[in-house]
C-alpha cells in the first residue's frame, strides 16, 4: 500500500485574510449610510465576481461607472486599492500555518481572486504566502469555486490524488464543490475549530 500523502488546501479570503470592501471605502465616504448604499446598491460583491472570474478591471469599472456616474471616482479605487480591502490574517491563523508545516504536511491553496489584483497582495504577504507549495488563482485559470473543474485543475497541478487533500473554505457551496470531485473539506468558522478539524483528519496531533 504506497504511503498516503496528506496535504491542506486553503481558501484565502476570509479563511486565512479578512476581506472586507469597507476597509478601503470607510477611508473614502465619511457618511456609514452612503457607505452602506454603495457597497450594497453600486460596487456589490456580484459584480466583484467578474474579477474572480477573469474579467479585466478596466472593463467592469468603465460598466459600472457609466451605470452609476456620480460614484465614478470611487468605482476607479476598487482595482488600484483593492489589497487595501484585506485586513491582516484571522485570529489563529497564522500560528495554525506554521504548526501544519511543522508537521511536515504541505500547503496550498485555492482562491477566487482577481488575476490583476493577486500579485500585490501575494507580494503583501510573502511570508506567508512563501510557505505554499502551490497556489491556483481563479482569475488566472477563468474558471471559480465551486466549479468542480477548479478543484480537478488544482489537484492536477499539486500533484495531489483527491482523498490526500483537506480543502478549507468558509463558504458552504464551495466546501460543497471540492467533496463533489471527493476532496474531503470542512467549512471555516474560526482557528480554534478548524485546528480541531485538523486533529480529527490525523493532521494535527
Amino acid at each position: 500500500m504506497r504511503a498516503r500523502t496528506r496535504a491542506v488546501v486553503f481558501d484565502v479570503g476570509n479563511v486565512l485574510y479578512d476581506w472586507n470592501p469597507r476597509f478601503l471605502y470607510e477611508r473614502l465616504i465619511d457618511d456609514d449610510r452612503a457607505l452602506d448604499a454603495f457597497l450594497r446598491d453600486v460596487a456589490t460583491k456580484d459584480w466583484h465576481f467578474q474579477h474572480d472570474a477573469g474579467r479585466p478591471f478596466a472593463e467592469t469599472s468603465a460598466e459600472l461607472a457609466a451605470a452609476h456616474p456620480d460614484h465614478a471616482h470611487l468605482i476607479a479605487a476598487w482595482g488600484p486599492r483593492f489589497v487595501e480591502q484585506l485586513g491582516g490574517m484571522l485570529p489563529g491563523m497564522h500560528a495554525l500555518v506554521l504548526d501544519i508545516e511543522a508537521a511536515g504536511v504541505p500547503l496550498y491553496a485555492i482562491t477566487n481572486f482577481s488575476a490583476e489584483f493577486w500579485p500585490p497582495f501575494r507580494d503583501r504577504e510573502a511570508e506567508l504566502f512563501d510557505r505554499f507549495a502551490d497556489i491556483v488563482v481563479s482569475g488566472d485559470e477563468l474558471l471559480t469555486k465551486p466549479d468542480a473543474a477548479i478543484y480537478r485543475l488544482a489537484l492536477d497541478r499539486f500533484g495531489l490524488a483527491a482523498e490526500d487533500a483537506l480543502f478549507v473554505d468558509d463558504r458552504e457551496d464551495n466546501v460543497a464543490g471540492a467533496q463533489s470531485v471527493g476532496m474531503p473539506a470542512v467549512l471555516f468558522t474560526d482557528a480554534e475549530t478548524l485546528r480541531a478539524d485538523l486533529v480529527n483528519h490525523g493532521i494535527l496531533s
